[in-house]
């Protein structure tokens, strides 16, 4: 049978886990009280004829009328005290009335329970005002959202009875509201995201609310009339109105930007008329987004209602465990008294939560959902897909097929000797770079799998820091799966293509096995149909969009994690170009592997293939220190500035070879590599404090044994080292330098696993620092009324 404790610790909310009861120390109370009790037994037992008349005596005094006063109020009193102006909610103290075996030891833990009952008082009272708030900020603008397509709807019957369908699309509803300047209302809504898309490198920041945002966007004339910088006034029936849509697009980026030259074209116009802006247009572009805001919202909303149930349950189930234990040590009635008090506090009593829930609950199968409540429980109680045994027998039988054809496959390498110096160079330049590609992208997969198995023992919420969604998002046996067919696909055809050669086909019979293979997988990434994860896949083809377009598109946790990725997969971007390069122009029915080599166009985009992963990234950080203002951003940029002077200074020296870029080389490499060091020990990892109850750690940590800390630290210095040996360009003897290259990379492959185990913890730790358990979402409309 598992213990309550384990049941406790496997149920609770990560984010959350501070403000839950501390079970573990009350246990440890009410270990201390255990043990003194049995030291007096042992000591009763030694003096047993001795104390003979004192048990009568004190047998004696339970029926005295003094003793029965105590049993009438029982062994213990917990007095409830009004909340003062300082603090939030009743606050609990037990007084004791009867004698315990140890009244230390008892004072103690009663204090300790007390202090857990207020807290989580507290707490549930302050989570409870933040969803209410929540709540009756989406009812606003669910009501504001109802007013504007009833409006829109009446105008489009009004103006396009005659019109077909496509022109109804673009028919455009305007109201009396002026439209805001559009650098206001960007900042606005950047500043609204920074809590749920945008995740820092550094720990997360405190971002403000929206209302909050709002209010501080705006201004007060001297009429009392709310305005903006721009000193108009937007009113919608009595209301100041403002619809913001986030700018995530490059599309929308551009349309704000025109929009704003627009603006100035008609403040310039309206100064010169004496006459006031334009009017807003809300087509169903803007209504359609604005309804898919306020959806997510009450999304949100429910999934957090659901955790402050859990809240509830769970504490309540703590304590009713914790008082069985003390009445069970210490032979005393304590439960009934003090769980009647613990039922009657607030974070028990109150039922706000759970009418809240059947409002949002009930409002969402109405709005959203067309009265059909299952359809409706599908976004607001999405159920987990169940682990498949056939998933865990498929990643068995791929696994023991690729060792095998691995194995084989070495053997005949050895045999025939592919991967020594001056042997067999047209295999290995055109054959192995496609076999390196994959072994590198697989690698790195396999260790993503790794990666989700290790957050999920140590309860990191990666799918909410990642905004995955629960259905649709990979579990580590699905990545271990694909990882194993995969490779085994990969071996098995590279296999094929080395027997062919050995029983005496040329090169030019079977050198089209490897495009093919290439071919295959990239359909099978692009596929249409719903087959082989395609959510998953397509997500995949949206984040590598967003990083090359990186400049215009909205930054989130999982873009510059995908793209700090792609930093460490250089080599396999490099044999990835190379490989286009040799099938596209034709040069494998030639065999003239060395016609890319000799193009200036090929010599320029190898240049630039070395740098744009680290230019992607930077321009990330671009992105969000404009929209952020931190400083940070830039000290982050400046990292990956260094590593692509590195990656010049490499390139260089590969074209040259002289001394005095090999130097240099080893100067910038060395400058860079520390850089690197210093951010991921202090800024990613959260390591290296000074001041900490851990030495050279961090105050809080997931894992229980702090050597491993230290060991991956080394670790990680001793790869970011094997990454410079690349730069060097350094082989062995016996063995070709791109087997050599192949291994490095791969060593560094191996360090960016072992960093995005940490890069999650820390951001875990600061995430639920803040107890942000569900995503703050962006509403659509504000507005506050003139006569404020």
């Amino acid at each position: 049978m598992v213990k309550f404790s384990k049941q406790f610790e496997g149920q609770l909310i990560p984010e959350w886990k501070e403000a839950f009861v501390d079970y573990w120390q009350l246990k440890k109370g009410i270990k201390k009280i255990q043990l003194f009790n049995n030291t007096n037994n042992n000591t009763l037992n030694m003096h047993q004829s001795s104390s003979m008349p004192k048990s009568i005596i004190s047998s004696i005094r339970n029926y005295s009328l003094f003793g029965n006063q105590h049993r009438d109020h029982g062994p213990i009193q917990v007095h409830r005290k009004l909340a003062s102006s300082t603090s939030k909610g009743d606050m609990y103290e037990t007084e004791l009335l009867e004698q315990f075996a140890d009244t230390d030891a008892a004072k103690e833990f009663f204090a300790c329970l007390d202090h857990q009952l207020n807290k989580v008082n507290k707490f549930y009272r302050t989570k409870e005002e933040e969803f209410m708030k929540r709540g009756d900020s989406l009812r606003k603008q669910m009501k504001i959202l109802l007013e504007l397509k009833s409006t829109f709807m009446e105008k489009q019957g009004r103006e396009g009875c005659s019109q077909d369908s496509k022109e109804d699309q673009s028919i455009s509803c305007t109201f009396s509201n002026e439209e805001d300047s559009v650098r206001n209302r960007e900042l606005q809504e950047e500043m609204q995201e920074t809590s749920t898309d945008d995740k820092n490198e550094t720990p997360f920041s405190e971002s403000p609310r929206t209302d909050e945002v709002g209010k501080s966007m705006q201004m007060k004339s001297k009429d009392g009339k709310l305005r903006t910088h721009s000193g108009r006034i937007n009113n919608y029936q009595g209301k100041n109105l403002r619809i913001n849509i986030p700018l995530t697009t490059p599309s929308r980026t551009f349309s704000a930007i025109s929009y704003l030259v627009r603006e100035d074209l008609l403040n310039q116009s309206s100064r010169k008329c004496g006459t006031e802006g334009g009017k807003v247009h809300v087509n169903k572009t803007k209504l359609h987004h604005a309804e898919k805001m306020i959806k997510g919202g009450f999304i949100e909303l429910y999934k957090g209602l659901g955790y402050l149930k859990v809240y509830r349950n769970l504490n309540m189930l703590a304590f009713l465990k914790i008082l069985k234990k003390f009445d069970k040590v210490t032979a005393k009635q304590i439960l009934p008294i003090y769980l009647k008090v613990v039922e009657s506090s607030y974070f028990n009593s109150s039922d706000k939560v759970m009418k809240l829930a059947d409002e949002v609950e009930e409002l969402f199968i109405k709005k959203f959902a067309e009265d059909n409540r299952r359809k409706a429980m599908k976004y607001l109680r999405p159920s987990q897909a169940k682990e498949s045994h056939f998933v865990t027998f498929f990643i068995g039988l791929f696994t023991g097929c690729l060792l095998a054809l691995l194995a084989g496959y070495v053997i005949m390498a050895h045999v025939t000797g592919l991967y020594r110096p001056q042997q067999h160079s047209v295999y290995m330049e055109t054959v192995y770079p496609v076999l390196s590609m994959f072994s590198l992208m697989f690698l790195h997969f396999f260790l993503y799998g790794c990666n989700i198995l290790a957050w999920r023992k140590t309860r990191i919420n990666y799918s909410f820091i990642f905004e995955l969604a629960p259905t649709k998002d990979l579990k580590y046996g699905d990545i271990f799966l694909i990882c194993t067919m995969a490779m085994t696909t990969v071996i098995g055809v590279i296999s094929l293509h080395l027997t062919l050669l050995t029983k005496g086909y040329s090169c030019a019979q079977v050198q089209d096995i490897p495009g093919l293979l290439l071919l295959v997988f990239l359909l099978m990434l692009v596929c249409p149909f719903n087959i082989i994860y395609r959510s998953s896949r397509y997500r995949f083809l949206s984040i590598i969009r967003n990083i090359m377009l990186s400049p215009l598109y909205k930054v989130v946790m999982l873009d510059f994690f995908m793209a700090d990725q792609l930093c460490s997969q250089v080599p396999m971007i490099r044999n990835l170009e190379y490989v286009a390069c040799y099938y596209i122009t034709g040069s494998y029915k030639t065999q003239d592997y060395g016609y890319c080599m000799r193009t200036k166009h090929y010599r320029d985009l190898a240049y630039a293939v070395s740098f744009l992963p680290y230019y992607w990234r930077a321009m990330q950080c671009g992105r969000r220190w404009f929209e952020e203002g931190q400083t940070s951003h830039l000290v982050n940029l400046g990292k990956y500035v260094s590593a692509m002077l590195a990656a010049g200074a490499k390139m260089a020296y590969e074209k040259d070879g002289s001394i005095v870029w090999l130097c240099l080389v080893v100067i910038m490499s060395s400058a860079a590599t520390m850089y690197q060091l210093y951010w991921d020990f202090v800024k990613d990892w959260g390591l290296l404090q000074i001041n900490s109850n851990n030495p050279w750690l961090r105050n809080e940590l997931m894992l229980q044994r702090k050597s491993i800390y230290y060991f991956s630290m080394g670790l990680n210095l001793i790869l970011r080292l094997a990454w410079l040996q690349t730069v060097l360009h350094s082989s062995f003897e016996s063995v070709d330098y791109r087997v050599t290259s192949l291994f490095l990379a791969a060593l560094e492959v191996i360090r960016r696993g072992l960093w995005n185990f940490y890069r999650l913890e820390n951001e875990h730790l600061n995430n639920a620092g803040k107890f942000r358990a569900v995503k703050t979402v962006p509403l659509p409309f504000h507005e506050v009324d003139e006569e404020d």
